[in-house]
């Protein structure tokens, strides 16, 4: 088995290059407008953003960095299967402008966007952000009524392209079977309340550093095994470092990423060079994280009516039982495009299976 990879370096509203209903999934973290930092990504798209913030007009710059925006979601609409779906990491902005500190929601102004384009809305997750801050305070401290609440989380926006996504052949339907998550995964993931900090990315140039913001490796494995089965496509619109594309590897599903900015193109290379050492660790800790689980359940409940026979693991539900995990064998860069082969992982795994 194999998964394809290409990335494109040009900006997210020109995503000619992808065919109509042609993608499953979406994830992404956009520029957050009115967040200092992507003041010049935006101004660069549109010259009144530039103008707007010049002059202390917030409000305007902000209407108009989601106007650029829309002009993505749009795009999105266009390139996603039916019943496909979209998750978007966002944040909202705090800042003061012209001695003025105030809000920016960022995630209701994406939300009316989505609705407006006939997307349906569905249940959304907060990502609590874990800060080591001893004071979380903003504001006037002790003193009312001019202290402020601290922004401690993110939202991951969650959008159906029209009705549930239906598996009606033989074939699509093993695939999916395929395709399912542990018990306890499932319980974990499908909360609405996500707890874990970010990361630190290890990005030695200044400028490049400045102008990411990546979501942790977790935050996108989970999402792409959510709401995606193995060998679909998943589109990232504002790439970044790549994460979304090395948890699309370590996946088994294909991916096409969007970046503006081509200081990222040796970083992400090399990040995909090393998926094959990175992305069986992961897989390895992941199946050990299961035997660990079911083994403290067995003990405590006695033995459970299910095995993964691809595995030779007990699971807790009917569902995990076809359950498929491979491992990652090699990857190759091919006329700008990289090709990551798959082997079927032994019974019975081991760290030496694995590595």
């Amino acid at each position: 088995m194999s998964t394809y990879h290409k990335v494109y370096y040009k900006k997210a509203q020109e995503l000619e290059e992808v065919e109509d209903n042609s993608i499953a999934l979406v994830i992404t973290s956009p520029p957050y407008p009115m967040i200092e930092m992507w003041d010049e990504v935006f101004s660069l798209q549109n010259e009144e953003i530039k103008a707007a913030l010049e002059v202390g007009d917030g409000i305007l710059a902000f209407e108009k960095m989601h106007n650029e925006l829309d002009i993505v979601w749009k795009e999105l609409y266009r390139i996603l299967i039916s019943g496909g779906i979209i998750c978007i990491n966002i944040g909202d902005a705090i800042r003061t402008i012209t001695k003025n500190f105030q809000l920016f929601p960022s995630h209701s102004k994406i939300i009316n966007a989505f609705q407006k384009l006939g997307f349906q809305n569905l249940p959304e997750i907060l990502w609590r952000k874990q800060t080591n801050a001893p004071n979380k305070f903003m504001g006037s401290g002790m003193l009312p009524p001019g202290a402020y609440v601290t922004l401690e989380h993110e939202y991951i926006l969650i959008f159906r392209k029209g009705e549930k996504r239906e598996f009606k052949t033989k074939i699509l339907k093993e695939n999916r079977r395929e395709s399912a998550y542990f018990w306890e995964e499932r319980n974990i993931w499908f909360s609405d309340v996500w707890d874990f900090k970010g990361i630190s990315q290890g990005l030695n140039n200044k400028e490049i550093r400045k102008r990411s913001a990546a979501y942790p490796f977790e935050l996108a494995f989970r999402l792409i095994n959510m709401f995606s089965v193995r060998n679909d496509t998943i589109l990232d619109p504002f790439l970044g470092t790549g994460t979304s594309s090395l948890a699309a590897m370590v996946s088994e599903r294909n991916s096409i990423g969007y970046e503006i900015d081509e200081n990222f193109k040796e970083i992400i290379k090399k990040r995909f060079l090393k998926v094959i050492s990175f992305g069986n660790i992961y897989i390895k800790n992941r199946i050990n994280s299961h035997i660990s689980f079911i083994t403290e359940r067995i003990n405590k409940k006695g033995p459970t009516k299910y095995t993964n026979e691809n595995l030779n693991i007990s699971v807790v539900t009917s569902q995990e039982k076809d359950l498929k995990i491979n491992k990652l064998s090699s990857i190759q860069e091919i006329n700008q495009e990289f090709i990551v082969k798959y082997k079927k992982i032994e019974k019975h795994p081991t760290p030496d299976n694995l590595e």
